[in-house]
């Protein structure tokens, strides 16, 4: 990895900087969160080729492969700036090169479900825990390999503590080079499958009578 310059008095080695970096971001996030909630406690794991740190703006430059890692929310990004408020929340903005996406993954709470989000830009809030994805964005909850719904806008705000999200259109909304309405596009996925064939029914054969058994009744007793 090697070191990139701020400023001539607030130099630091890349390395040392990475450290700082953990140190000063593995602080929890306070509230309820409906995202996985062991996340909130998780310290903030960062990785990239370069990064450059700025002491008194308590801003963080990463370039090259970043990853930035929190429990089980992944940021991928080409660059990324992260910067930490006075009461230790982080905020990040994660750009893609042209041709690529910004990419942001985290699992749901108490389910095997993930939301997947991709974006030109993705701007994450961690006070708020707020994503938003920014041109060409898409969101999709996934199951295992499957696609359970899936959104597309010019803008998808999504909100993890509530499990909700907002999209706007306008402008292209859909992958580089196809045609596009400008509106939000969602695909949602139906609960059942109500193609597969019900169950048979168990059927039992009624009992045979005996012969005769109603043309010669039994006599009354007296």
């Amino acid at each position: 990895m090697t070191s990139s310059q701020t400023t001539p008095s607030r130099r630091r080695p890349a390395a040392v900087a990475l450290l700082a970096m953990v140190a000063a971001l593995g602080l929890s996030l306070a509230g309820p969160a409906q995202a996985e909630r062991a996340d909130r406690d998780k310290p903030l794991v960062l990785e990239a080729d370069n990064a450059s740190y700025d002491d008194v703006k308590q801003i963080y430059t990463l370039t090259g492969n970043v990853v930035l890692t929190k429990g089980t929310m992944v940021l991928k990004s080409d660059a990324a700036e992260l910067r930490t408020d006075p009461e230790g929340y982080q905020y990040a903005i994660a750009t893609a090169k042209p041709g690529r996406q910004a990419y942001i993954r985290q699992k749901r709470d108490g389910v095997d479900e993930y939301i997947d989000g991709w974006g030109d830009r993705i701007e994450y809030d961690g006070k708020q825990e707020l994503s938003r994805l920014i041109g060409h964005a898409r969101a999709a909850r996934v199951a295992g390999t499957k696609v359970i719904d899936e959104i597309r806008g010019a803008l998808i705000t999504y909100d993890s503590r509530n499990e909700f999200y907002t999209a706007a259109g306008g402008g292209d909304t859909t992958a580089a080079g196809a045609p596009s309405s400008g509106r939000v596009r969602a695909v949602l996925s139906p609960r059942a499958d109500a193609s597969a064939p019900a169950a048979p029914l168990d059927l039992k054969p009624s009992p045979v009578p005996s012969p005769n058994s109603s043309q010669n009744p039994s006599p009354a007793k007296p």
